[in-house]
């Protein structure tokens, strides 16, 4: 049998009842399968085996023959049928000269620069990727928060924000909040100073730490 030349890209999916392989692309892993062969021994090696739980006796011997002749002819039926398997699905993939992938032709091969498209990428779509990425990139760069967001975060990096009330467990609309809407409990926030961080004593002005002012 002649070697197949990407032989880490392929799954064998055979059984004892016939033959079938997978073979993927080294880039984008796009699954090639064979069409499935069927082995027809196993199916004689099956009938002797039910005849022999049956009836045992006679069929022991017969089922014990079948047996051993399955595992000869089926590995070598097995190994025909890799063989034609190859030879089905070479036509699908092809090796870069660069740096020797073997890719799949309909997706991953540049046929304008005879090279894979990871060493040889599509410009038309780099350009169109490239543009999106610059565009997401605006986004993020030109958003404003709402009001709401900038009274939050103004007032609120020098406290411990809470996400749910501590007595009800519901979630907090507001980072702001002073009770909880479902149930009535006073928010307490520690305060911690600005400058480095130790916690402020309710009613303090000053941090004990650092002398910060407190906000």
């Amino acid at each position: 049998m002649c070697a197949i030349q990407f032989v880490n890209n392929y799954s064998d999916l055979s059984t004892d009842r016939g033959f079938q392989f997978e073979f993927h692309c080294n880039r984008c892993g796009t699954g090639y399968r064979t069409r499935f062969q069927a082995w027809g021994v196993s199916n004689v090696s099956g009938a002797l085996n039910a005849a022999s739980s049956l009836l045992g006796g006679i069929f022991n011997q017969a089922a014990d023959l079948g047996e051993r002749v399955r595992s000869a002819g089926w590995q070598k039926a097995h190994d025909n049928a890799f063989e034609e398997a190859i030879e089905e699905l070479r036509p699908q993939f092809i090796q870069c000269p660069h740096c020797s992938q073997w890719v799949c032709r309909e997706h991953c091969w540049n046929k304008n620069r005879n090279l894979c498209k990871s060493c040889a990428p599509d410009l038309g779509v780099e350009m169109a990727a490239a543009q999106s990425s610059r565009a997401v990139e605006a986004v993020w760069t030109n958003a404003t928060p709402s009001e709401e967001d900038q009274r939050t975060t103004s007032t609120g990096w020098n406290q411990t924000i809470q996400a749910s009330c501590p007595s009800c467990n519901e979630s907090l609309p507001s980072a702001t909040i002073k009770f909880c809407p479902n149930c009535g409990a006073k928010i307490q926030r520690e305060r911690h100073c600005t400058e480095c961080g130790a916690k402020i004593a309710p009613g303090a002005k000053f941090c004990s730490e650092c002398g910060t002012p407190a906000a």
